[in-house]
């Protein structure tokens, strides 16, 4: 523990603050006084990591999983996400690259089968349901493998490479069958003919041509011409006698397959990756798709769904209720992927930012949400009865809300840019964001909704942090890079305004906090102080009656990241860039202590264990837990492999969970009484063992009593036993050692070589040795790291050899001495 001695900068407020925040204490005297037990292990209950980082993704006929390139593996992910997610292939790392990362794959239409292209220039050909590799087969194309397709009746897989050809694969022979040359760049489409009889494959190079061959004859046939862009989708219409084309060049085309005529060009004014041609009969947003008309689903750059007739060139239905985010810039991505499944009536939509979402086709309501990448998680809370819901900051304007028991996801939409803080109670949750705001937000449990209700815009920066106020939730406090503290009022009611805009929060309160930007502000338990920190150093107490200053706290050599009351005492806890934590006194202001374990920056702490407890995260990628009364760290947990920025603890403390850079969001849960409990059983069963070790020696019984100090792990004794079996003569210890575990003869190994180190012990060293050797010999016996063991008795083996050596001699000599000396003791008789 250190000191710190910095004079502070103390108001003639601070007692009577004092007095008042500790009011809060003698509110619930029951919790002081109830016994409470430190925790002293955590331990992953659950991680939850990234499933989908872009490219290739493929939703099975059964509509019950997505199958995404993830880092070069292929996950598979259950869409009601309650299963953990299955991986196949080799994981790429940042530190060394895999030799064999899959490039692209492809699902089979019965589902059972999955092909991988693989950067070895591999096809591989997996089992649906056992995951295991059927057969693999080099393929000829020069350079990387950019699209792979199954045949309708799944005999024939086309694969596209960056050499601009299209070669087809006979799968249980594999044999190439022929390939396709015509097209241009890199194959970005390619597309059976939904007839099994027809042979014909279409294809899309990088030029603005939609190629289509005959794979039997492997003669190209037919040419559409009509796009100025690359062409991004491709779909067959349900009579198989039209052609819908999607492309970059913001236009939608219906073709005759026949003529290769353009029949109708739609110019839908947005960049589209993906179109699909839905039936006749299906009903989408409660509009009857009718017979004998085409229609066309497309997603582009607008990051909404619309559904085209065709033939009239008109919109039928255009999504309302999109969670998709426009793309910031002209051309730019906001969905990747549209897929259809039809026996169950659902269209699933993939995100630039990597969010699989589900929509029932004739309500076009959300079914499933999947977040499949996270990016870098900046804040976490939980929120609502029993701590149901978890809300997660990440680097996007849409902040995620999970159902814990589930792990369900639901984007929340509303800001304009990345959302930095989260902070909610019993009624509301509270954000801020980059877009220089804070949003309020009203939920409501079961089942469970969330909508914005208010809007504060009197920042003029970044608004770093926020919270709301513990016991009315009557107002909220922000705190931003234009230096200002904020206290914002929270009316009981919101009415809407007559334009349907959201009204706005009343800023109540505002101060010129701090010299530099400020990282964090927090409310203390009885809503009468508020603490910010800020990179210039300092952290700071205001009263939150009129932000007046109650105190400055000086002492940290770097920026403050995080600041937090403590829930039972008159304590302020402040971490810093300088890898240190400091406790610090609301009385006088004074530095308590400074807890030092970190070798990088502390980025969150909170409090435990009624405030007797911290855990704390740094930028070295570690999670730790401290006892505040003995300044010690308890547990290092060290799971993450990046900048640790959040940490939200459950209400009962059981769980807590993290969340950093790598984009991983760990669950832990506390096993201190569990560990306690089962050293407990251990030492009872210890105790037992030795009590009936006991009782064995004492009757005699020497080669039972072998086996179970084995089991105990007591050289001495063992030690013991054995001397005793060579001082009684007692037969059966080859026998006995034969019989014992593999485990327990490493162990009687190890305490033979324990032995073989002292000369008094050499001779039951050597007899367990000389037996154990046998059984090694024999097969029976197969030990780790045998050459480290006779390495570590070979020496001393030698020493005992070389002395028993020497006392030979003697003995002999004597022996020699005594006999030559018998004739002259004869004479003298």
């Amino acid at each position: 523990m250190r000191k710190c001695h910095n004079k502070p900068l103390v108001s003639k407020h601070v007692r009577r603050i004092s007095l008042q925040y500790f009011e809060i204490v003698q509110e619930k005297p029951d919790k002081m006084n109830t016994k409470v037990k430190l925790k002293e292990v955590y331990e992953v209950k659950q991680q939850y990591k990234a499933f989908y980082t872009g490219g290739t993704i493929v939703w099975k006929p059964d509509a019950q999983q997505f199958l995404c390139l993830n880092n070069g593996t292929i996950s598979i992910v259950s869409v009601d996400n309650l299963h953990e997610p299955v991986a196949l292939g080799e994981q790429e790392t940042d530190g060394e690259i895999a030799e064999d990362v899959i490039y692209t794959f492809a699902v089979s239409n019965t589902g059972n089968s999955i092909v991988s292209g693989h950067r070895s220039g591999l096809l591989k050909l997996w089992d649906g349901e056992k995951h295991t590799v059927q057969k693999m087969w080099k393929t000829v194309h020069q350079g990387p493998i950019s699209r792979l397709v199954f045949s309708p009746t799944d005999s024939v897989i086309a694969s596209g490479g960056s050499d601009s050809t299209i070669r087809l694969w006979d799968p249980t022979e594999q044999v190439c069958l022929g390939t396709l040359r015509g097209a241009e760049g890199l194959i970005n489409v390619i597309v059976f003919h939904p007839d099994a009889d027809s042979k014909i494959v279409v294809a899309v190079g990088d030029d603005t041509k939609i190629r289509a061959w005959d794979y039997e004859s492997r003669k190209q046939i037919k040419t559409f011409e009509g796009h100025f862009s690359r062409v991004t989708g491709v779909s067959f219409s349900e009579d198989r006698t039209h052609l819908v084309s999607a492309g970059r060049d913001k236009i939608l085309i219906l073709w005759n397959f026949e003529s290769q005529q353009a029949v109708k060009t739609i110019p839908v004014y947005e960049t589209l990756e993906s179109v699909v041609v839905l039936p006749a009969g299906l009903r989408v947003g409660g509009i009857k798709l009718k017979k004998g008309k085409v229609y066309a689903a497309c997603g582009g750059e607008e990051g909404l769904i619309k559904v085209w007739e065709m033939t009239g060139a008109k919109i039928i239905f255009k999504q309302s209720n999109s969670l998709v985010a426009k793309a910031a810039e002209e051309g730019g991505l906001a969905i990747t992927h549209l897929f259809y499944s039809e026996p169950h009536g659902r269209m699933a939509v993939v995100s630039a930012d990597h969010n699989i979402l589900v929509h029932d086709c004739e309500s076009f309501d959300y079914v499933h949400q999947l977040s499949g990448f996270s990016d870098e998680i900046l804040d976490l809370i939980l929120f609502g009865k029993r701590d149901q819901h978890l809300a997660m900051a990440t680097n996007s304007s849409d902040f995620k809300v999970y159902d814990v028991s589930t792990m369900n996801c639901r984007l929340v939409k509303g800001h304009t840019d990345i959302v930095l803080s989260l902070c909610a109670n019993d009624r509301y949750l509270l954000s801020s964001s980059k877009d220089n705001s804070i949003r309020l937000w009203s939920f409501t449990e079961e089942p469970f909704t969330i909508s914005c209700v208010a809007i504060g815009l009197k920042h003029t920066n970044t608004v770093g942090c926020v919270t709301l106020s513990r016991q009315g939730g009557n107002f909220c406090a922000s705190v931003s890079q234009d230096r200002c503290l904020k206290t914002w009022k929270i009316p009981k009611k919101f009415t809407t305004e007559e334009d349907g805009e959201l009204p706005r929060l009343q800023c109540s309160l505002t101060a010129l906090a701090h010299e530099k930007d400020i990282n964090c502000v927090t409310i203390s338990p009885n809503d009468r102080l508020i603490a910010t920190a800020s990179q210039d150093k300092t952290a700071k107490l205001w009263d939150a009656s009129d932000l007046s200053v109650v105190g400055v706290f000086r002492g940290h050599t770097r920026g403050i990241w995080a600041v937090r009351f403590s829930p039972v005492d008159q304590i302020l806890l402040t971490n810093a860039a300088d890898c240190t934590i400091k406790l610090w006194s609301l009385e006088d202001m004074t530095c308590l202590k400074t807890l030092e374990g970190h070798d990088s920056s502390v980025l969150r702490v909170e409090f435990l264990t009624n405030g007797m407890q911290l855990l704390s995260a740094g930028a070295d990628g570690l999670v730790k837990l401290w006892s505040i009364k003995t300044s010690d760290c308890v547990q290092t947990l060290d799971k993450h492999d990046n900048r640790v920025w959040a940490l939200c603890v459950t209400r009962d403390e059981s769980v807590f969970y993290s969340g950093g850079s790598d984009s991983q969001l760990i669950q832990w849960h506390d096993v201190t009484e569990s560990k306690r409990q089962q050293e407990l059983d251990q030492r009872k069963d210890t105790l037992l063992q030795e009590q009936e070790l006991s009782n064995l020696l004492s009757e005699r019984k020497l080669l039972k009593a072998l086996r179970l100090s084995l089991n105990l792990d007591r050289p001495l004794s063992t030690l013991k036993i054995v001397n005793e079996v060579i001082r009684t003569k007692e037969q059966g210890l080859e026998d006995t050692v034969r019989k014992l575990s593999n485990d327990h003869k490493e162990r009687l190994l190890r305490h033979a070589i324990e032995w073989n180190t002292n000369s008094k012990n050499c001779r039951p060293a050597q007899l367990a040795l000389n037996v154990l050797l046998q059984e090694t010999l024999a097969g029976r016996f197969q030990v780790s790291e045998l050459n480290k063991h006779l390495e570590a008795s070979l020496p001393y083996t030698e020493r005992h050899f070389k002395r028993l050596t020497e006392y030979v001699k003697d003995l002999k000599f004597v022996e020699y001495s005594l006999r030559c000396m018998q004739p002259h003791a004869a004479r003298m008789d």
